[in-house]
């Protein structure tokens, strides 16, 4: 099968969680990985900074390079491209993994918290993608992947908080207007989680009790490198589901990715 070895990824939000494990992944080929995210410093409610991530980058076999990085600011995405790029010498893949969320109704919703997911989500993709885009073009096997989710338009997911699900399918609809945008040159594709993922975020959104209804982050994370192994001319334009690719990559035992065996699974957002 082919790797990532040597290839280099710019991963937003990679200090702890699902971009951490992508990037954890790659590392074991080999790779180069940016660790792109704002959590520079030790924060007592969420474990993980840019520099434990990117030793453990280091731990699993890959080169780390710790970057502090807003991607709400144009100014310092520029510049951390540019300095991943002085690094090491190009830019192969980019994961959009940096979320925000707030679950709240159109009366209930600060908007503090709606500006902040729109500037994270759907611009904060927009533009690393815009920066990341001239390096990409140069790569042998470019690939854009947007942890977003595919796009339902079921009212359900829009009535209890519109703001967020806009906000997500706006990394969606990203990922299919580049895809088609830059056909045969780059893959852009989103991918998502058919189960919730036990993160230290969702922990903090549902606590314990819904983390152990779901898998780990390292089912994600074997799904994205299904993905950025693949021919980019070959596979673009793909809304995935994590379980869903591993099946048809040949993966039958999902039970190893359960946080809690034999427990029933919490179905994720956004799915039917």
């Amino acid at each position: 099968m082919a790797d990532l070895k040597g290839k280099t990824l710019f991963i937003t939000g990679a200090s702890r969680g699902i971009g951490l494990a992508i990037g954890q992944r790659a590392a074991r080929d080999g790779a180069n990985v940016v660790v792109a995210a704002k959590s520079s410093v030790p924060n007592p409610k969420l474990p993980g900074t840019i520099h434990t991530a990117a030793a453990e980058i280091e731990k699993a076999g890959g080169r780390g390079l710790a970057v502090a990085c807003d991607i709400r600011e144009e100014g310092q995405v520029r510049a951390a491209v540019d300095e991943a790029v002085k690094r090491f010498g190009g830019i192969d893949v980019l994961v959009n993994n940096a979320s925000a969320i707030h679950l709240a109704g159109t009366l209930e919703m600060p908007m503090k918290r709606y500006d902040l997911m729109h500037q994270v989500n759907a611009r904060g993709t927009y533009l690393c993608s815009q920066a990341c885009l001239p390096h990409l073009l140069r790569a042998s096997n470019p690939h854009i992947l947007n942890l977003s989710p595919p796009l339902n338009m079921n009212p359900r997911w829009f009535a209890s908080h519109a703001a967020y699900t806009a906000a997500k399918y706006g990394m969606s609809l990203y990922a299919l207007g580049m895809a088609e945008e830059f056909r045969g040159r780059v893959a852009v594709n989103a991918l998502w989680p058919r189960t919730v993922i036990q993160t230290a975020a969702l922990n903090l959104l549902g606590g314990d009790e819904t983390a152990r209804q779901g898998r780990t982050a390292e089912i994600v994370a074997d799904a994205a490198h299904a993905i950025l192994v693949k021919d980019f001319k070959a596979c673009t334009g793909n809304f995935f589901l994590d379980e869903d690719l591993l099946r048809a990559e040949g993966v039958t035992d999902f039970e190893r990715y359960a946080v809690e065996k034999g427990r029933a699974l919490l179905p994720d957002f956004f799915l039917d």
